[in-house]
């Protein structure tokens, strides 16, 4: 194996290890965007059971501040995934075009290599042809 195709091997590694990485962070994104999600409902549902239960307003401030703080840390969590998918999505960018580059340069040894074939094949013909005609 041939030293560009060692490249080759390695830079798609890396692609596919940074793909990877990617949907690993888009999944915890879209867990936390479910949390939240879910965070709202279950206040909404705990808003409409204290229309129905006097005795619920009694523990509505101590619910209200944990619930604040559970939606500022999925907050939080969220715009944390959005930089680091904004890296990653950077990274695997510029690790495809690595890939791209280290694929042409292949590309274009192999050609040179038929172009270099070819030219060797055409000489040994036209030497081949000469003898044939020096022998008549």
């Amino acid at each position: 194996m041939s030293w560009r195709r060692s490249l080759v091997k390695l830079a798609g590694f890396e692609v596919e290890q940074l793909r990877k990485r990617l949907m690993e962070i888009l999944d915890r994104r879209a867990d936390a965007e479910l949390k939240l999600t879910l965070l709202q409902a279950e206040s909404e549902g705990e808003s409409r059971r204290l229309a129905t239960d006097a005795e619920a307003g009694w523990y509505r401030l101590a619910y209200l501040e944990g619930w604040r703080a559970r939606r500022d840390g999925l907050k939080a969590e969220l715009v944390a995934l959005a930089g680091e998918e904004a890296g990653a999505r950077d990274a695997l960018s510029r690790a495809f075009e690595e890939l791209k580059k280290y694929e042409q340069i292949e590309a274009d040894a192999r050609q040179k290599a038929l172009r270099e074939e070819a030219r060797l094949e055409t000489a040994e013909l036209d030497e081949l042809g000469l003898r044939r005609a020096a022998a008549r």
